[in-house]
């Protein structure tokens, strides 16, 4: 079985080194802490430590090999989203990156498929960037943030994006971005532990409510990190819109079969909640996810996967089939 790793991130130098010299002013700064780790600067957001394993391939092939991962599927970093930034500046960068990306993938076939980014505070210039990353670099799918400037992704505006996700039956990653309430979370890292999560959860909530999972069923969305807290509290979401008005507004149907269309990756650190993942979704509706290089994520995924799940048929599916089915693609064993 050939396993794939469904969310992991990348930020070559060579990405740094074009970014620097076509938009200087999203320029990302690296400065080297040690073998191992820099500080990682662009615009507002300032990464310490950030990985080696995020711009080095042999680094990154060396770690795939002792984590017994045989493809990762690349995406940008979520500090290079830039959705506050100029809108011409982040289309800029996103092209470069998904240009870069579809090159990784062309020369290493066997070892990366590759998700696009899109400067989305521009949804026409987004959807223009994602069809070509689509028809000419060759990617399979989006990574999208959790909210753009604080607007969430049940925006009208956005349909221009939706639509050519939709014509593609694109897999759309769904990451935390700018957590709300951060504020309130500065202290003890909750503003990941907590906010990361609770950034997903309200993500999937307003793409359920907004309609917009109902008006585009061939997008497969799928939440990171297990999907927040979303897979514990679909029965409040059900129950809601039964009992109340508000989320009936622009939803016409259950949302039960939103949520039944909802992908979840497998972050959960631990194997009880994983478990009742695939209890309450099924495992066709899993991906094996890690979110390499970061240290929220997990450097012994498949090894969680196998202690927690017993059923042959069901790992396989988690650790290779499913996102091979979304992606559309078949890689050898």
């Amino acid at each position: 079985m050939t396993v794939i790793d469904a969310h992991t991130h990348i930020l070559t130098e060579a990405m740094v080194a074009t970014i620097a010299r076509e938009v200087p002013s999203c320029a990302p700064k690296l400065t080297r802490v040690d073998e191992d780790s820099a500080v990682l600067e662009i615009l507002d957001v300032k990464q310490n430590p950030f990985p080696r394993a995020a711009w080095d391939l042999e680094r990154r092939f060396a770690d795939m090999a002792a984590q017994r991962v045989d493809v990762h599927v690349v995406c940008n970093i979520p500090h290079t989203f830039l959705y506050e930034a100029e809108a011409g500046a982040a289309a800029t960068v996103s092209e470069i990156q998904n240009e870069a990306i579809g090159t990784l993938c062309r020369r290493y076939p066997d070892r990366f498929l590759g998700l696009a980014t899109a400067a989305m505070q521009d949804p026409a210039g987004a959807a223009a960037t994602l069809e070509r990353a689509v028809t000419q670099h060759g990617l399979r799918g989006l990574h999208l943030g959790s909210n753009i400037r604080g607007g969430n992704l049940d925006d009208p505006s956005l349909d221009a994006v939706w639509e050519v996700a939709n014509r593609h039956r694109l897999f759309v990653l769904v990451h935390p971005h700018k957590v709300v309430a951060a504020q309130r979370m500065h202290s003890y890292y909750l503003t990941n532990l907590v906010g990361n999560p609770l950034e997903t959860t309200i993500a999937a909530a307003s793409l359920v409510f907004g309609g917009v999972i109902e008006r585009h069923p061939e997008i497969r969305f799928c939440l990171s990190h297990a999907g927040g807290f979303v897979p514990f509290q679909a029965g409040r979401f059900r129950h809601g819109w039964q009992v109340r008005k508000e989320p009936k507004l622009r939803l016409k149907g259950d949302p039960a079969e939103s949520l039944s269309r909802l992908l979840f990756d497998s972050i959960t650190h631990a194997p009880g909640p994983l478990r009742f993942l695939m209890e309450e979704v099924g495992a066709d509706r899993i991906v094996f996810g890690s979110d390499y290089p970061f240290d929220m994520g997990t450097t012994r995924g498949v090894e969680e996967i196998e202690a927690a799940i017993g059923d042959p048929a069901a790992r396989g599916a988690i650790l290779s089939r499913n996102i091979q089915r979304l992606l559309g693609v078949t890689v050898p064993a």
